[in-house]
């Protein structure tokens, strides 16, 4: 089967032969002839199966009838990053170039003005994350009356970024009689949710079972300890056991991106790092450098594991297990793309024995393990280790019935600081009566003081419940009423100067 058989334009198919395509994919296959007539899509597959041409290819030849009006789009495409973003309007300029089409790119980062210069000549398509589209909508520079395709990309990473809500408001601004397209990798309930509420009797087009990896991917696992530089040393072991073109290093943190961005240079490495915190300008220009080559190792958080079209990968290795077991597919998925051969290997330490085994169970196979697999023990070691550094260790420690912990310095400096426990052993003789000592002598100057606040305020509201029962403008008891039982109210015998002043009558 050939692009020309899908329904395609005549000059949306030469576009893609001069691109170099010449089969769809499966997910290319079934959902564009769909998508052409008009009928809502719901297409779930792997990634790196060419999603995005699923949805761009029939908006460009939807997109040849009829022109847009100045800030209101016809076509919408929602991404839940800035560089996916990106890529798509790449794929729009390299695809379209037989339209006369005309990309917004409303991502963060980048000035408003050029924004808004675009969307006033008026965008045929608007390619945006959802924080930036609604900032130009409570601007008032963007309408969205007039969207006829609405697609939601990589739809299981806006939830995970916590989209959903803001999805939720954009799908409620748009027609009725709308065409909307959900892609995603990965398909959870509230995904499901979502598309049964905003979808209308869509087709579902699902080329592999959800969570799935690629065939092509070699999938490794390399065991370490939890200790930092160990761990980093096992990761330079790692990628030199292999023959690397160029990789991803996937951390779950951008601290960590840091470190180990720093450590690896240290180490004559070919290195750059992405993250959510950097200039977004920074960002492209890592990833620019990072696709010719003149980078080659790029260590990332989460940040470049969705949907990014980085070819020939050859290596990803994962510095961290992730916390999603959904988020091991879609990192591992930027190499073996498009048919091609992958390697993926991933640093494993006792204690991410758990999450390890909740991507094996999602993948429905075991991974392999490169030199032995980690033992019992001292996956018992670790959780007991995990439940010594937790709130029981911190009831329990410090001195019961006279005797001391036991504990050494380096613990006690790696444990959470306690007041109930010494510092160092040379405070633990006379720190700790010390303490308790002044934790009964404050509680009886906390009690008189107590009672003491509770007294005067006692006495305040018998001496405005005097004022309040006295008749205004008299005396009680003798005194006037601006005094009572010795107490001052209002200003007293003292007047500002301000008041002092004479008053010019006009």
């Amino acid at each position: 089967m050939s692009f020309s058989n899908l329904g395609l334009s005549p000059n949306v198919v030469s576009a893609v032969e001069a691109a170099g395509f010449e089969t769809p994919t499966p997910i290319q296959a079934n959902a564009i002839p769909i998508a052409v007539t008009g009928r809502d899509v719901l297409g779930i597959a792997q990634t790196g199966t060419g999603k995005t041409a699923s949805f761009v290819l029939p908006m460009l030849t939807r997109l040849e009838r009829g022109r847009a009006r100045a800030r209101m789009p016809r076509t919408l495409i929602l991404e839940p990053t800035r560089e996916l973003a990106a890529q798509v309007a790449e794929a729009f300029e390299l695809l379209g170039k037989n339209h006369k089409l005309t990309v917004a790119l409303l991502i963060g980062g980048v000035s408003y003005d050029e924004q808004d210069k675009k969307l006033d000549r008026g965008a045929d398509v608007v390619i945006a994350t959802p924080g930036r589209l609604l900032d130009h909508r409570e601007r008032g520079k963007l309408l969205l009356n007039g969207i006829e395709i609405l697609v939601v990309d990589e739809a299981d990473r806006m939830l995970d970024m916590g989209f959903i809500p803001d999805i939720e408001r954009v799908c409620k601004m748009l027609p009725f009689t709308r065409q909307t397209l959900f892609f995603s990798a990965t398909m959870p309930p509230e995904i499901q949710r979502l598309a049964d509420n905003f979808l209308h009797t869509p087709e579902r087009i699902e080329v592999s079972p959800p969570a799935t990896a690629a065939s092509t991917i070699v999938q490794r696992l390399k065991k370490t300890s939890d200790a930092p530089a160990a761990k980093r040393q096992a990761l330079r072991e790692l990628m030199q056991e292999v023959d690397v073109k160029n990789a991803i290093i996937f951390c779950n943190r951008k601290k960590d991106v840091g470190v180990v961005y720093r450590s690896l240079h240290r180490h004559k490495f070919n290195v750059g790092a992405l993250h959510g915190d950097m200039d977004q300008r920074q960002r492209m220009a890592t990833l620019e450098a990072f696709r010719n080559g003149e980078i080659a190792f790029l260590v990332a958080s989460d940040v470049a594991a969705r949907g990014l079209d980085i070819p020939n990968v050859s290596h990803i290795f994962n510095y961290d297990v992730p916390v999603h077991p959904e988020d091991y597919v879609h990192r591992i998925g930027r190499t073996g793309r498009a048919g091609r051969e992958g390697y993926a290997a991933m640093l494993v330490t006792p204690k991410d024995y758990k999450a390890l085994k909740a991507i094996e169970a999602m993948l429905k196979e075991e991974i392999t393990w490169l030199d032995g697999a980690i033992a019992p023990e001292e996956v018992a070691e670790a959780e007991a280790a995990d439940r010594g550094n937790g709130r029981g260790r911190s009831r329990r420690g410090g001195r019961r019935g006279g005797q001391r912990t036991g504990r050494s310095r380096s613990e006690a400096k790696e444990a959470p600081a306690s007041t109930s426990e010494p510092q160092n052993a040379a405070e633990g003789e006379t720190a700790e009566p010390k303490r308790a000592d002044d934790r009964r002598n404050d509680g009886r100057r906390g009690k008189r003081g107590q009672g003491k606040r509770a007294e005067g305020q006692q006495s305040a509201a018998q001496d405005r419940g005097k004022c309040n029962d006295a008749p205004r403008g008299k005396t009680q008891g003798g005194k006037s009423q601006g005094k009572t039982q010795g107490r001052t109210q209002g200003m007293g015998d003292h007047v500002p100067a301000f008041m002092m002043r004479p008053v010019r009558v006009p």
